[in-house]
């Protein structure tokens, strides 16, 4: 599955859900996803405000999405000259 269509699926998936859940919710949501994919899928939506990421008092992430806004394809172009066209395999995380 390809990046920007792994993003759309989880930000659905917590649309639909309409509250916060816990990571560990967000897969049995996309069980066709692996923990990596929906990992990236969150922290992409989260830097761009399409989420909100909070840690409660028993030290669990959760996740909520924000709002319903399209969400806009990862950059197709050319990566620069000093960066990996993939950020995450230049930080050893595999996105399939």
């Amino acid at each position: 599955m390809v990046l920007a269509a792994i993003i759309v699926r989880v930000h659905r998936a917590l649309e639909q859900v309409g509250t916060d859940c816990s990571m560990e919710e967000v897969m049995t949501l996309c069980p066709e996803l692996t923990w990596n994919q929906v990992f990236i899928a969150i922290d992409y939506l989260s830097r761009g405000g399409q989420v909100r990421v909070m840690l409660d008092g028993d030290r669990t992430y959760r996740v909520q999405a924000q709002q319903a806004v399209p969400v806009a394809a990862p950059p197709a172009g050319p990566a620069p000259e000093n960066q990996s066209p993939n950020c995450y395999s230049s930080r050893g995380i595999d996105a399939t």
